[in-house]
C-alpha cells in the first residue's frame, strides 16, 4: 500500500462501501469498541482506510454467518485469518469486491493483482467479469451518485480491469481458428461517451465466438460511421450508452443513426447500457438489450 495516501472516510462513506447501515456502525462502535474514529470540533466522525478495511472484513464475515459479538472479540491478525479461512468459491466474489474497492481507494495495484490472482484459482475469466467486475462497476456508479469516490479512483480501477481484458484478448488472437464471415461486428461509443469497459468485454466475447470485430472505441461521431457501410454486407454496429446520449437526445440520436448508416442496408445497430432506458421508440434495424448476457444470447 502507498503509505503517503491518507484517505479519510465519513460514516456515510463506510455505509456506502460496506453495505452496513451508518446506524449499525455507530452501535457496533459503541457496544464493541470496534473503531476509534477521530472527531472534529462539530463531533463528526472520520475514519481511516485501515478502519475501512477492517469494516469490509467484518461485513464479509457477518454476511456469511458470523455474529458481530464473536467477530468483535478477534484481534486484527485473527480477523484476517478468519477471512482467509472463510474464503471459498462461494464467498470469493464478495471478498474480491471488498478488496478491489479497497485497492481503488488506496491506489494499491499490488492488492488488486493479489485479489485477482486469488479469484483466478476458483473462477474463470468470464465468471470473474460477470460475478465481480460488473457488480464492481455498478457499485462505482452508486458511489459516484453519493460522492464517495473521485474520477481518479474510477480511472485507476478501470485501467486495471482493462489490463486483464487486453491480456485475455491477446491470448485469443494468438490461437489459430476459423473466423466466421457471415457478419462483422463494429463496436463503438457515441460522441462524448468514454466508458468503454463493457464494450471491451463484448469484444472479448465476440472474439471468443470466432467473429470478426472492428473496435473503434470511445466518442465516435455518427457521421464517421457512414464510411463503414461498404466494408461488409452484414454489419452489426454495437454501442454501449452509459452516460451518452442524454435522455432528451437519445431518440434523435437513433433516428440520425438510422438515416445516415442503416438506411437501405441490411446492417443493424445493437444498443445497451444505462441510457437505453430513455428510448421511447426503436427504428427498423435497431435492437435494445438489457444486459451483456442478453445480447450474447442473440449472437
Amino acid at each position: 500500500m502507498l503509505n503517503n495516501i491518507k484517505t479519510i472516510f465519513s460514516v456515510k462513506d463506510l455505509e456506502n462501501l460496506s453495505g452496513i447501515k451508518a446506524h449499525t456502525i455507530r452501535i457496533w462502535e459503541k457496544r464493541y469498541e470496534i473503531f476509534t474514529p477521530d472527531r472534529n470540533e462539530n463531533n463528526v466522525r472520520s475514519y481511516t482506510s485501515e478502519e475501512l478495511q477492517k469494516l469490509l472484513n467484518i461485513a464479509f464475515l457477518n454476511r456469511f454467518g458470523y455474529k458481530i459479538s464473536k467477530i468483535a472479540q478477534l484481534n486484527e491478525s485473527q480477523l484476517v485469518q478468519l477471512v482467509q479461512q472463510t474464503y471459498s468459491q462461494k464467498t470469493s466474489a464478495t471478498l474480491a469486491l471488498s478488496e478491489f474497492k479497497l485497492a481503488m481507494f488506496n491506489f494499491d495495484t499490488e492488492l488488486f493483482h493479489k485479489a485477482y490472482n486469488q479469484l483466478k484459482e476458483v473462477k474463470n475469466f468470464d465468471a470473474i467479469f460477470f460475478d465481480v467486475f460488473i457488480p464492481l462497476l455498478d457499485e462505482i456508479g452508486l458511489l459516484w451518485q453519493t460522492a464517495t469516490l473521485k474520477p481518479v479512483h474510477e480511472h485507476f480501477i478501470s485501467s486495471l480491469v482493462k489490463q486483464k481484458l487486453f491480456f485475455e484478448m491477446e491470448n485469443l488472437y494468438l490461437k489459430v481458428k476459423d473466423v466466421k464471415e457471415d457478419r462483422l461486428f463494429v463496436l463503438f461509443l457515441p460522441l462524448n461517451e468514454i466508458h468503454e469497459l463493457g464494450l471491451l468485454f463484448l469484444q472479448y466475447q465476440l472474439l471468443k465466438r470466432d467473429y470478426r470485430v472492428v473496435f473503434l472505441g470511445e466518442s465516435v461521431p455518427v457521421e464517421d460511421l457512414q464510411f463503414m457501410v461498404d466494408i461488409h454486407p452484414n454489419l452489426v454496429f454495437v454501442s454501449y450508452f452509459t452516460v451518452q446520449p442524454s435522455a432528451s437526445e437519445i431518440d434523435n440520436y437513433l433516428s440520425q443513426f438510422s438515416d445516415l448508416v442503416l438506411k437501405e442496408t441490411s446492417h443493424e445497430l445493437w444498443v445497451l447500457g444505462q441510457q437505453t432506458q430513455y428510448i421511447s421508440k426503436l427504428n427498423t434495424g435497431i435492437q435494445q438489450f438489457m444486459s451483456i448476457q442478453e445480447l450474447l444470447h442473440q449472437v
